[in-house]
């Protein structure tokens, strides 16, 4: 987790104050670039505090289910939607809506990787300016790019707009890496590099304090993901909790922080 340790010091060091949407305020920087390599024996879930794996997880799922409402994330005890969706826990044709049902994207992707893997148009995106005023939160992660080594190994590289530094980044670091198991394992591929490219990339002015903290502790080793039995799901949706091990996750403990709305 080099790469996001020293995005969060770059940041405090050469970022600006700026006024933001929330009203909290920030310090930010604009274009970060962040490699994680060699996802299958080293996945990115950060260890220097502890971080939900299962609410990572069960979001993951949630969105390659083509899902949009919180129904199915509070039966696997994830919340973490909940200060945006409206009163019958709705959000609108957010992240799971784009990939599955404008034009089945997901089914698109992993079709083509089986087909024609060196193709460059292994692209799912979010970002449909179409549906953006009728989601309850328009997509900070906006598109991701698959791309097949000739060693076999598969690289994903991710586009996000806006990246909350502290409790944001981490989420989506370990969310993209894990689907990149979801998408390796029935084509028989390794999962290999992940890319980040952050837009604005912000660390509130009320977690300064415990992005601080972070930074001066000793992080332990990264842990491993795997999916032990080959599953055959081509299609996303069809994969659940019990398909995935994560092995040697010893992370020090959770920092709280509050999330700006």
């Amino acid at each position: 987790m080099f790469a996001y340790r020293q995005a969060l010091q770059d940041i405090l060091e050469y970022g600006e104050e700026r006024e933001d949407r929330t009203g909290v305020g920030t310090i930010e920087t604009f274009g970060v670039s962040m490699r994680f390599t060699d996802v299958n024996e080293r996945f990115p879930l950060l260890t220097g505090k502890k971080t939900h794996w299962n609410s990572v997880l069960t979001e993951l799922l949630w969105f390659c289910k083509g899902l949009t409402n919180v129904d199915y994330l509070h039966e696997h005890g994830c919340t973490i939607w909940d200060e945006w969706a409206d009163e019958n826990g709705d959000l609108g044709p957010v992240y799971g809506h784009q990939w599955v049902h404008w034009g089945n994207q997901l089914d698109e992707l992993t079709v083509g990787l089986m087909t024609d893997p060196y193709s460059r148009r292994h692209i799912v995106s979010a970002w449909n300016v179409s549906d953006l005023h009728k989601m309850k939160l328009v997509p900070c992660h906006m598109m991701f790019q698959c791309y097949v080594r000739n060693n076999g190994k598969l690289d994903l590289m991710l586009n996000q707009r806006s990246a909350d530094m502290f409790l944001g980044v981490p989420f989506n670091i370990a969310s993209y890496a894990a689907l990149m198991h979801m998408i390796a394992r029935p084509l028989n591929l390794t999962p290999g590099n992940l890319t980040v490219n952050l837009g604005a990339a912000h660390i509130y002015k009320n977690h300064l304090t415990q992005t601080e903290e972070l930074l001066n502790r000793e992080w332990p080793e990264l842990p491993r993901l795997s999916i032990p039995h080959n599953t055959g799901f081509l299609a996303l949706e069809m994969y659940e909790h019990r398909d995935f091990l994560l092995e040697g996750y010893n992370p020090l403990p959770a920092i709280k922080a509050p999330v700006a709305i």
